[in-house]
């Protein structure tokens, strides 16, 4: 259980840090196509006898690199790129792990996460990975932003923005292999965005939306986990439910916010 907080500790603040750049840039779906890759990671571990964590990170860092790729130097365009991420990545992933003898249950657990079974190594790399990736997106996150808002103006600033377009998909890729035990491939763009989204309800600045979204991401992907422990239920959908209810709740906050000001505006009109 404690190696299970700890996962889910560096999960819950690396997932929104670059979730918030990935939903400025509009790739909300980025995520999924990276998990699916992932997945592809996760089968040449199991094949090879090799940590999956280590292969998965690999394969989806090599994803990343090809989709900026092909969204910077070719006709073709963003969504059809992560369309081929979700087939190809999927189809590659479930044939070999077909291939290495593995079940249903094994590939259930990549899937949909299983934070309790979380080795120390698996700790070690989670951890290491959600520093970097947090520390990251604090430090050039001027730069970062700039890029997401306005591409084309940041590029005539002398921003160089295929190298920071780059370095977010690569941190994107990473931050799918910390999620990967804790929440699952097929739902870790859930931790990305719905905190993110939640945070731009009640936040008025890009930087309050950043810090406040990472608060959000820590503190459901901690009570998931402790949630999941005491209702037994598995952690990786707990956790979505629980953010997505934030979500639910700053809309409402959001919602009786804005009524307010209406009224004031009205009565002192």
């Amino acid at each position: 259980m404690r190696l299970a907080l700890v996962a889910a500790f560096f999960t819950g603040l690396a997932a929104p840090a670059i979730g918030t750049f990935m939903v400025q840039r509009r790739l909300a779906l980025l995520g999924d196509g990276l998990g699916h890759v992932a997945l592809t990671g996760v089968a040449l571990g199991l094949l090879t006898g090799t940590a999956p964590v280590l292969t998965a990170l690999v394969v989806a860092v090599l994803g990343a690199v090809v989709i900026e790729v092909l969204r910077t130097y070719t006709r073709t365009s963003g969504d059809v790129a992560l369309a081929m991420l979700f087939y190809g990545g999927i189809a590659a992933g479930v044939l070999l792990i077909g291939l290495a003898g593995e079940s249903g249950a094994t590939l259930n657990r990549y899937l949909f996460g299983s934070i309790t079974t979380v080795t120390d190594t698996d700790v070690v790399v989670v951890s290491v990975l959600g520093v970097v990736v947090v520390g990251l997106c604090l430090l050039l996150s001027p730069q970062l932003f700039a890029v997401c808002q306005d591409e084309e103006h940041a590029k005539v600033s002398g921003v160089p923005t295929r190298l920071y377009g780059l370095l977010i998909a690569v941190m994107a890729a990473a931050t799918i292999t910390v999620a990967m035990r804790t929440v699952g491939l097929l739902l870790v763009s859930a931790l990305m965005v719905v905190p993110v989204a939640a945070a731009q309800q009640v936040a008025r600045s890009f930087r309050l939306t950043h810090l406040l979204a990472m608060a959000i991401g820590l503190l459901t992907a901690v009570l998931g986990v402790v949630t999941s422990f005491e209702a037994n239920t598995a952690p990786g959908p707990t956790i979505v439910m629980l953010a997505l209810g934030t979500f639910v709740l700053t809309t409402l906050l959001r919602g009786v916010t804005v009524g307010l000001r209406r009224r004031r505006s009205v009565r002192s009109s």
